[in-house]
């Protein structure tokens, strides 16, 4: 994008898909979010300097604004949808994913609201910087128009049956709280003919451990199937079999190293940490 001199004034080509027309929501995120973005952080806090300079309008025009302007603008709008969590949690598949990212209706809808648009850009006092706004008003700002679109654009339904049946599909594959109680959740009800069992034996500091120790243990709130918890500890070795039916049966982690030879307990607690990190994987699979 090149800028054109005419009579001493400076007119400028705007392609209608052009990443230009984002350029006024940069001036709306708060100092928070821009510094978590190196091209963001780089642009000048004056319109005009922008828009009069070939090589800042060039930088406007590369995939990388773009693809940093819609992150922080995705960030400060999927808050507002009602789901746990951070989007990072959760995949581009999901809905709601989907609607953090739609760039174009926050765009729309910032304009409509505070009247930040490349025109105000244009008739900005050519000296005078953008302040950073306060990250609280960012944030009011972004709630009351997220709750405009989804009513308007009548998104509630899709919302409803996302949070209602989540598939796996919907998640990154990171660990997080988030993608755990859904991986509970979802193969506690694959089968409601199976019997659940309790998931509340715990490290020392409150970690959940994963572990099926006989039908009769008390049923707590986040079970999942004994189906696949039976099909998970097929895959381990005797001795991590014999590892956590010590520490179910009420062994401290030195007993248990003691009883399997462990130099310290640290080393059992690392073998467990494995272990619940191969569970994991193996809901992916």
């Amino acid at each position: 994008m090149k800028t054109i001199e005419e009579k001493g004034t400076t007119a400028i080509r705007i392609p209608a898909d052009a990443n230009l027309r984002y350029l006024p929501l940069v001036y709306v995120l708060p100092g928070e979010e821009i510094s978590k973005h190196p091209v963001l952080r780089e642009l000048p806090r004056i319109p005009h300097q922008i828009l009069t300079s070939g090589e800042q309008l060039d930088i406007i025009a590369d995939d990388e604004f773009l693809k940093e302007i819609m992150d922080a603008v995705s960030s400060l709008a999927f808050p507002h949808f009602g789901f746990r969590g951070w989007k990072e949690h959760y995949s581009g598949a999901c809905p709601v994913w989907i609607f953090s990212y739609s760039l174009p209706i926050w765009a729309r809808e910032i304009d409509r609201e505070i009247g930040m648009n490349l025109q105000r850009l244009f008739y900005h006092p050519r000296n005078l910087p953008f302040a950073y706004p306060p990250a609280e008003e960012v944030s009011g700002l972004f709630e009351k128009i997220v709750k405009r679109v989804i009513q308007e654009q009548n998104w509630q339904p899709v919302l409803d049956v996302v949070k209602e049946m989540p598939c796996e599909e919907d998640f990154e594959p990171i660990r997080s709280k988030v993608r755990t109680d859904f991986l509970r959740k979802w193969y506690h009800t694959r089968s409601k003919n199976v019997q659940t069992v309790s998931l509340e034996q715990t490290f020392d500091d409150g970690r959940p451990l994963f572990w099926v120790p006989d039908a009769a243990t008390h049923v707590e709130e986040h079970t999942i199937s004994k189906v696949f918890l039976e099909g998970f500890l097929k895959t381990l070795s005797e001795r991590d079999l014999r590892l956590l039916n010590l520490r179910q049966l009420g062994y401290t982690w030195k007993e248990i190293a003691a009883e399997l030879g462990y130099a310290s307990h640290s080393g059992v607690l690392k073998r467990v940490d494995s272990i619940m990190k191969r569970f994991d994987e193996y809901g992916r699979e």
